[in-house]
């Protein structure tokens, strides 16, 4: 496949043929080789059983590592697979030794089953949450991030690179440096962010980062990816259950770690799948993050830019936008909205204020439509769809 051959993508995704796809962000469209590697290898479980299945692929297996580590800078023993990205999240989570009295510092765009979790650990173990402010143009701010370091020595600093109920691209590189400056845990969330832009964990300085293989990375469901840096490993962090993969047994009362993030793992996994998403990071990687990123922003900037001239209220706020566009009528509806792009076969999400309690509180509203293009889109279909809406607010 050539680099980024649009013709080619398309022809790989049959998917947005009778359909204009705009739900990436929600669980994308799979390209055809991820499907085969995916069937494939259900059809040698078939034939071998899954044990033998799973050595005849080992080398393909260990491909997954070496697939994900170049898409974010690192090294395959960096890398743990996991069952999604909440599922990488939690694992994480539970690898630090709260205890009563120690402090998160998180964002008011974290992810909503994030925000969750931090509630179930204040509850259980009475830690406190802050929030870091954000600035008028909803950036974070940074100073109050480092005045926020300096009083609580937090156990944990969490930020959402991407969060999924608007398009801000929150500074986690810099937000990285505060955390490396002055020796804090990092955990990023980077479901959304993976696939759809450039990561780069060398750059963000974090201790665990987490990822999807449904949305933007173009996976199979049921699969994603955890990040583990060589500071949390060499601390011996670990999650709180541990199987056989993640320690080896050495006496009655004892294990050994796993010496990679793989102690993160659990023992059964779903091959077909993990082997999909292999497949889908090839995919990725082979065209190149840069011209991924690129392209998505020009989608992104092309929609934003006709909702806006047609009338309608832009959610999503700060200095870098993501391909996740997020809006409503001019009177803060979406009704109408929701009936023309269902009615013509435009796939799209509506999200509710329940879905980002903060962030959908300070904006006034109660629901928005989600429109999150991809790479196998095309600038016709953005003009098609801005065409339908454009007299809804007339």
């Amino acid at each position: 496949m050539d680099k980024m051959n649009l013709e080619v993508i398309r022809q790989d995704t049959p998917g947005c043929s009778d359909k204009i796809f705009l739900n990436s962000a929600g669980s994308s469209l799979m390209p055809k080789p991820v499907v085969e590697a995916t069937i494939k290898f259900l059809y040698e479980e078939q034939e071998l059983g899954g044990y033998a299945a799973a050595v005849e692929n080992s080398g393909l297996i260990s491909q997954f590592y070496e697939e994900v580590a170049k898409l974010i800078n690192t090294r395959s023993s960096n890398i743990a697979f996991v069952g999604s990205s909440t599922d990488g999240y939690a694992k994480a989570l539970s690898s630090i030794s709260f205890k009563e009295g120690d402090c998160i510092i998180t964002t008011n765009d974290d992810y909503i089953s994030n925000q969750i979790a931090f509630i179930s650990l204040q509850k259980r173990y009475h830690i406190e949450i802050i929030r870091v402010a954000n600035l008028p143009d909803h950036e974070l701010d940074l100073e109050d991030f480092e005045n926020l370091i300096k009083k609580h020595h937090p156990k944990l600093i969490a930020v959402t690179h991407i969060p999924t109920n608007s398009g801000l691209i929150q500074n986690i590189e810099r937000v990285g440096r505060l955390c490396k400056q002055y020796d804090v845990l990092y955990l990023v969330d980077a479901c959304q962010s993976v696939g759809q832009i450039v990561v780069d964990v060398e750059k963000i300085h974090c201790d665990f980062l987490t990822a999807t293989g449904r949305k933007f990375m173009r996976g199979p469901r049921g699969t994603g990816f955890l990040y583990v840096s060589d500071k949390a490993l060499n601390q011996k962090m670990y999650p709180l259950f541990l199987d056989s993969i993640g320690a080896r047994w050495t006496a009655f009362d004892d294990y050994q770690l796993n010496d990679t993030a793989k102690r993160f793992e659990l023992f059964e996994r779903p091959y077909a799948a993990l082997l999909g998403f292999a497949e889908a990071l090839r995919y990725a990687n082979t065209i190149g993050m840069n011209q991924i990123e690129h392209y998505n922003r020009t989608l992104a900037d092309t929609l934003r830019i006709n909702l806006q001239n047609n009338g309608f209220r832009i959610l999503d706020k700060g200095n870098r936008l993501s391909s996740i566009v997020t809006f409503c009528q001019a009177d803060g509806k979406v009704e109408k909205i929701h009936k023309i792009l269902s009615d013509h076969k435009v796939f799209f999400k509506e999200n509710r204020r329940e879905d980002a309690l903060i962030d959908f509180t300070s904006k006034n509203v109660d629901h928005a439509i989600r429109l999150s293009p991809h790479y196998f889109n095309t600038i016709e279909e953005i003009e098609k769809v801005s065409q339908l809406l454009e007299n809804i607010n007339l």
